[in-house]
Order: C-alpha cells, then sequence, then structure tokens
C-alpha cells in the first residue's frame, strides 16, 4: 500500500504523504544516470557484468547488452560491483542524535498507546549520522518510534533530502507493537527482589487484554464512523492494521515471548513480522513450520540468559535460516546504524551462507512488509537505491565508491571521512635541535 493510498490517515499524515509523492517526483526527474560496465548483482539469482540505467527516481533498464541512452550522465564502474542498497529494517536514524542527551532525542512519546503517531514527523534530517551510515552502503531505513505498547508508526525514508518530505517514501508503513513479556525482571536488594509468578502473569494478562481492546476497536471504527461516530486518528490507525492493510513490527524476544507474540498475532489475523527475535533458534523449526518471517536485533551482542553458549547471538541468524525461517537485520539503533553489514558478516562463519546474509540485509526486510515490488532488487521499475563498490560490501575494508538514493547520485562525504583526512594530513612533528 503506498503513500497515495494513505492520505486520510490524518492532517499531518496526509501532508506528509502527498508531499512525499510530489518530491520524489520532482526531485528524481532531473538527472538520467547508466552505472555502466560493473559487475551487477541484482539478488534475483542473476549476475552479469552490465549497465544499470535510473531515471525518474527509477530503475528503467538492466542488462549485459543495455547501451546507455544519450541524455544519460555515464558513471563508469569497470571492475566494480553494483548492489541494491542495504535496508535498516528498524532503527532510531534520525530520531535520536546524542543518547545519552535526552534533548537529542525524540525516539518516543508518552503513553502506552499511540497508533497514530508517525515517526516522520520527528526525523532529523541534518543528523550526522545519516551520511556515516549512507557511506557504509545503506540507503534506505525503517524509522521505528519506542516506548509503550503501541508504539506508533514506523517511517520508511531514503538517506538522503533537505527535508523530511524528500526523504520520506511512506510515512506509515507500519504499525510498531512492543508485545508484552512474561519474562520476570530482576532488581537490586529486598526492594528490587522478583515478583511472585502469579503477579506477573496477572500482569501480562492486563496488558494483553489492553491490547486486545485497541484490536476490538479498530475493527468497529469504520463501521462506527460510518453511522456518524467522530472521527479518531488512532483507530483510522488501529483499523489499518486489522484490515491487514499496515503491517506490524512485533517486537518479542526469548523462546516464551517470541511464542506467545505469534499465537496472539495470529489469534488477531494480522500480518506481522517478529522484530528482536533473541533466541528464536530455539523454537526455530515452529517458527519455519508457521512462516514467521523475523527482523533480527544486531549479530554483534553479548549473549542473553543465565547460561547461554558463547555464541548464540552469532549463531542466532544461521539456525534459524537453516529451518527455513525467512530472516533480515536491523540495529534498532542510530549510531550504529552503520554497522548494518557487519552484523549480517558476524553470523556468516556461524552458520549463515553469505548469499543469505546479503539477502538479509538489502531485500528480506522489503519483501517482509510488502515492499518487495518496489524495492530490495535490481530490476526495472524498483526504486533506485543503489551502491557501488570496490568488493563485498560485507567486508569491512570495502569501500561504498558511489550512491544512488531515490534515483539521485549522492555524495559519500560525512563527519567521519572529514576527521580522518583532518588527521591523515596532519603536519609531521618538527623538532629543534
Amino acid at each position: 500500500m503506498n503513500a497515495v493510498n494513505k492520505i486520510h490517515r490524518s492532517g499531518v499524515g496526509a501532508l506528509t504523504a502527498l508531499a512525499a509523492v510530489l518530491t520524489f517526483a520532482a526531485a528524481a526527474q532531473a538527472q538520467t544516470y547508466a552505472i555502466r560496465g560493473g559487475t551487477v548483482h541484482t539478488l534475483t539469482g542473476q549476475t552479469f557484468v552490465g549497465t544499470v540505467v535510473v531515471r525518474d527516481g527509477r530503475i528503467v533498464d538492466v542488462g549485459p547488452d543495455v547501451q546507455p541512452p544519450e541524455d544519460a550522465l555515464v558513471v563508469e564502474a569497470a571492475g566494480k560491483h553494483v548492489y541494491p542498497g542495504m535496508f535498516d529494517a528498524v532503527t532510531g536514524l534520525g530520531l535520536t542524535e546524542v543518547g545519552a542527551v535526552e534533548v537529542t532525542n525524540d525516539s518516543q512519546e508518552q503513553g502506552d498507546f499511540k497508533p497514530h503517531l508517525q515517526t516522520a514527523s520527528a526525523i532529523h534530517p541534518a543528523t550526522e549520522h545519516i551520511p556515516v551510515t549512507r557511506a557504509n552502503g545503506v540507503t534506505h531505513t525503517m524509522a521505528a518510534p519506542g516506548g509503550g505498547i503501541i508504539a506508533g508508526q514506523a517511517s520508511l525514508v531514503g538517506l538522503d533530502g533537505w527535508t523530511v518530505e524528500e526523504m520520506t517514501i511512506d510515512p506509515g508503513a507500519a504499525m510498531v507493537v512492543n508485545f508484552p513479556s512474561l519474562t520476570p525482571r530482576r532488581g537490586y536488594g529486598a526492594s528490587g527482589a522478583s515478583r511472585p509468578w502469579s503477579e506477573v502473569e496477572k500482569a501480562w494478562r492486563e496488558q494483553v487484554a489492553r491490547l486486545d481492546a485497541w484490536m476490538d476497536a479498530g475493527r468497529q471504527y469504520r463501521a462506527a464512523l460510518a453511522a456518524g461516530a467522530e472521527r479518531s486518528l488512532e483507530l483510522e490507525a488501529m483499523a489499518e492494521v486489522v484490515n491487514r492493510e499496515m503491517p506490524v513490527l512485533l517486537e518479542a524476544n526469548g523462546e516464551r515471548d517470541i511464542r506467545n507474540a505469534v499465537e496472539w498475532a495470529e489469534r488477531q489475523n494480522i500480518r506481522y513480522v517478529i522484530t528482536g527475535g533473541s533466541q528464536g533458534w530455539k523454537i526455530a523449526g515452529w517458527l519455519a513450520g508457521k512462516g514467521v518471517p523475523m527482523i533480527l536485533g544486531p549479530s554483534q551482542v553479548m549473549p542473553a540468559g543465565s547460561d547461554p553458549s558463547y555464541d548464540e547471538a552469532y549463531a542466532n541468524a544461521g539456525k534459524l535460516h537453516a529451518a527455513g525461517v525467512k530472516i533480515a537485520f536491523a540495529t534498532f539503533n542510530s549510531s550504529d546504524s552503520r554497522t548494518l553489514p557487519y552484523e549480517a558478516a558476524m553470523a556468516v562463519p556461524f552458520g549463515l551462507p553469505r548469499d543469505a546474509a546479503l539477502e538479509a540485509v538489502m531485500k528480506n526486510g522489503a519483501e517482509m512488509l510488502g515492499l518487495g515490488d518496489r524495492m530490495g532488487t535490481i530490476e526495472r521499475g524498483k526504486i533506485a537505491n543503489l551502491i557501488v563498490t570496490d568488493g563485498d560490501p560485507l567486508e569491512i575494508q570495502t569501500q561504498v565508491l558511489e550512491l544512488f538514493i531515490l534515483g539521485r547520485q549522492v555524495s559519500t562525504d560525512n563527519k567521519h571521512k572529514a576527521l580522518y583526512e583532518k588527521h591523515r594530513a596532519r603536519p609531521k612533528e618538527r623538532v629543534i635541535s
């Protein structure tokens, strides 16, 4: 479902969605590009040396025998590699500048249920994190809100633009639901002792019941509106969820909580993707049997639980993939969004095939969220989010040489690069005798 079909959602959402459509069309039509002579990794099963033609923000031609149009700006890519841009499928990029400084954080609002809020309205296009992230091959992200149970709507954005409107592809691409956890929380000291299990379970059931009530209200909303009820932005958004028009990013970690989240989503008959997914390997066969897609959090983290294996986080993706679970990677972060390729790379020596790792950061997230017809592979008609590299994008020494975001050629300059060049050019110390 594209931005045009979502204009009805709210006043702010309507303006953002309409502006996104208009600015995307206007900004992208300025130049036609032909990326010529590179090894094109389409991620459709084809790899060849050829040309990719970009016009009006889209890929209009691709193949080994394609010739550049006369009006095209030719980008020579001989000896280089052309890939789809990477997709950080759950991130705080643009919402947080310095994590430890509260006034630079705009990733969440107060309250447990905020389905009408869209993160696009809070994204800061001038953040230093965006140029650093895209220079590492990430061309688009799903900026997701946090906090509460229904945190709000995640916005799909391209990582280039002077304004949010220029960046936004879909302001309400998915609803973020932090499914209530049934895992007891432990504290320190007598006052922080664990609560009795009966209290933990009672509190969990109450939270799930509140969530169910919002889902039921969403089902009833459109009929009530037709009967003359007052318009509600919150319930408009919930109606899209329960009618399977908007997918849900359903956060759950640990075997028990993932099971509970999946069973709840099946009962509600919604489109969903499990996000987080730590310890998902423990029920990999069960997840595969139900066809549950998962967007995994960072692999470069400490293992969870009381007595886990040292490689639990590294091996999670490989075990899920081997069982038949479709996976993608995300950073769930702002400053670390640039490490997305290495989260996938870390899983490769622990069982995830290299080609599957590439798909997990380039196309799988888009397909899970119903965006596969617009992005994720190099095909005619897809949004032109592309990278040109001098090697494997999962390797840390590989450089991204050219960037195309929403059909625009974008500079790889960023703060990290500027600091590197500055200190590399520092004069040698002179000793005065």
